[in-house]
């Protein structure tokens, strides 16, 4: 005998949603009251301090613009609306239908199921109790409805048309009954059974996340106070060699007797910080480089303030990636080196070597890109929020501060996922109240970077709006540049499910460069499948296809091998190089004194 009833009495599922503790629900809903007072005034506190918050007006014009023209268009004419209000109807009453015939007790098939893959209706009571399976088939038909809508639209402009669906998409993952306690099985069960504590202790993490955005939302996706970065984050040895203004360079120990003559160069993104390339010992490809035999050079930007507004492309290069070169030469004391640029640091090292070759530079013996565009016909999801209109609103904004908040960008490339990136931390944070898991990887995410109004401008301008480097009309510090201007040997990898910078997007600005490239793709996304150090042994890269057609005849010509790209790669330098070994090299050589070890107090600066 159990305290609800025999052991041969089967339990009723009702009463999994039935609160055991009247008195602690009480208590604990007065906690959460208490908390949300305090989240109040965590978001108010920045205007009674006379403080001025996020102005979010041109982005609500923006969707509701978009989105009206979606409404325009089926209710203009009304045979249009007729069509699409019985079709939404149509599915609505044969999922009546089914809920009748399930009270019945007979045998239906559901309306509307998940996409495999799908984690938000995971729990079997989405099934098994009518109820969340009827919410759960009436959200899918609506949101496939509406996403149907905007497909269907005829006089959308493709670039309108992709807006249109992406909002559609936010508003869809946000209006999921899978965020509502009153509306997932799971989180009824959990507040039935915690009598409301988790409401509490959510709210309470809602308001301190408040708190910590000084009035916005920070959200967060792991718990931040498992990391510091250079004590269990970005501990390869080495020392910050030289620095300015936008960066500093590290060198790196050397991890063996002997090196190649030529070292390398890394320019990470300064959208995000560059210990995503040594994020732990286990996943460092900077450790994985200096035990190969590399001398390795970092930049690692500083986290702008409006004392560098003004810093447009032509200073990153020239205060960025030329201060790197001649110090990492200096240093090494080489007449060559290898280079690596990352995601829109590979952008940037692209238009530097095309400039490079135009002034008879030749100090570069290779170039690898890591996820980077050149072209950007097809840059994906982020193309969404660059048009004119957008543009424009983005650089006034960036104008009245000098710099792009870190947390705008942050929340774009959630946004690209939310189902993955944003609703399942709300749900876990905010509702079960319970911390997020520790991930090193989501850690280095969240430690966003601000941007310089004039390079933001011109990158997100120059790229993302008029992709003028691709078509050979950028003019770069007065010089007329394009990717056949780079001649040297490229090894170029793309990641196959990359949303940030797609593989056909790299396919196709390979396809454009004036040398010997090498086109690599691997598995997983823009994180994951660069982040691939061998000893892991997970996802898998392709090579070798045959680059004169589509990237899907690349794709049915390539060899595919288990594992990392990262020995590929070693092997191509080696293949690129003179062979000749040096001794091991100290930082900074005999022309630099170390100011400080790494990762250097550049990378630690947050706003």
């Amino acid at each position: 005998m159990d305290e609800r009833g025999s052991v041969d009495t089967p339990r009723d599922p009702v009463l999994n949603y039935i609160i055991d503790n009247p008195e602690a629900f009480a208590k604990n809903l007065a906690k959460m009251v208490e908390h949300a007072n305090e989240a109040l005034q965590a978001y108010a506190k920045p205007v009674q301090q006379g403080e001025i918050k996020a102005d979010y007006s041109d982005e609500i014009t923006e969707w509701m613009r978009t989105l009206s023209r979606v409404g325009h268009y089926w209710l203009a004419d009304p045979k249009r609306t007729f069509e699409a209000q019985a079709r939404l109807a149509n599915d609505w009453m044969s999922l009546y239908s089914f809920a009748m015939r399930r009270l019945a007790g007979e045998e239906a098939s559901p309306v509307a199921e998940p996409e495999p893959g799908d984690k938000r209706f995971r729990d079997t009571d989405w099934s098994t109790v009518q109820f969340f399976d009827f919410l759960k088939q009436a959200y899918l038909i609506t949101t496939r409805w509406a996403e149907g809508l905007v497909q269907e639209t005829d006089d959308l402009d493709e670039h309108t048309r992709q807006k249109a669906a992406f909002y559609v998409r936010q508003l869809s993952a946000a209006l999921s009954p899978s965020n509502f306690v009153f509306t997932n099985p799971e989180l009824l069960r959990e507040t039935a059974s915690r009598s409301g504590e988790n409401l509490a202790k959510g709210m309470k993490m809602f308001a301190e996340d408040v708190a910590r955005g000084q009035g916005e939302l920070r959200l967060r996706q792991t718990d931040p106070n498992q990391f510091r970065v250079g004590e269990n984050m970005a501990l390869t040895p080495g020392k910050v060699i030289a620095e300015n203004e936008l960066c500093q360079i590290i060198q790196y120990d050397a991890a063996t007797e002997t090196v190649a003559k030529e070292p390398i160069l890394i320019v990470p993104p300064w959208i995000n910080k560059f210990y995503i390339l040594d994020l732990n010992p286990e996943k460092s490809m900077v450790r994985w480089l200096t035990e190969q035999g590399h001398t390795v050079f970092m930049i690692s930007w500083v986290n702008p303030d409006e004392t560098h507004a003004d810093k447009d492309f032509t200073e990153y290069m020239r205060e960025g990636i030329f201060f790197g070169i001649d110090t990492a030469l200096k240093a090494a004391d080489a007449d060559t080196l290898d280079t690596v640029g990352y995601c829109v640091g590979g952008t940037l090292l692209a238009v530097s070597l095309a400039y490079m070759r135009r002034m008879g530079d030749a100090r570069v013996n290779s170039v690898t890109f890591l996820t980077a565009q050149i072209d950007f016909r097809h840059a994906g999801d982020l193309k969404l929020f660059v048009d004119k209109e957008q543009l424009e609103a983005l650089e006034r904004k960036m104008r009245a501060k000098g710099y792009l908040d870190g947390a705008a960008m942050a929340s774009a490339f959630n946004m690209l996922r939310a189902n993955d990136l944003i609703w399942p931390y709300v749900v876990n944070n905010y509702i079960k109240g319970k911390d997020p898991f520790p991930f090193d990887l989501l850690y280095w995410n969240s430690d966003s970077t601000r941007m310089p109004a004039a390079n933001h401008a011109y990158y997100l301008r120059n790229f993302y709006l008029e992709n003028n480097f691709a078509k050979g009309e950028l003019i770069f510090d007065g010089v007329a540049v394009s990717p056949k201007d780079i001649t040297i040997p490229v090894f170029n990898v793309a990641t196959r499910e990359d949303h940030i910078a797609p593989a056909l997007s790299v396919f196709e600005g390979n396809g454009l460069l004036g040398g010997e490239a090498e086109f690599v793709l691997t598995g997983s996304g823009h994180i994951a499948g660069i982040v691939n150090p061998p000893a892991r042994k997970k996802y898998q890269v392709w090579t070798g296809g045959d680059a004169s057609g589509t990237l899907k005849h690349w794709m049915e010509t390539a060899k595919e091998t288990p594992g990392s790209w990262w020995p590929i790669w070693h092997e191509w330098l080696g293949a690129h190089r003179s062979g000749e070994r040096v001794p091991g090299r100290k930082p900074g050589g005999a022309v630099f004194n170390a100011i400080e070890a790494a990762p250097g107090r550049y990378v630690r600066q947050r706003y």
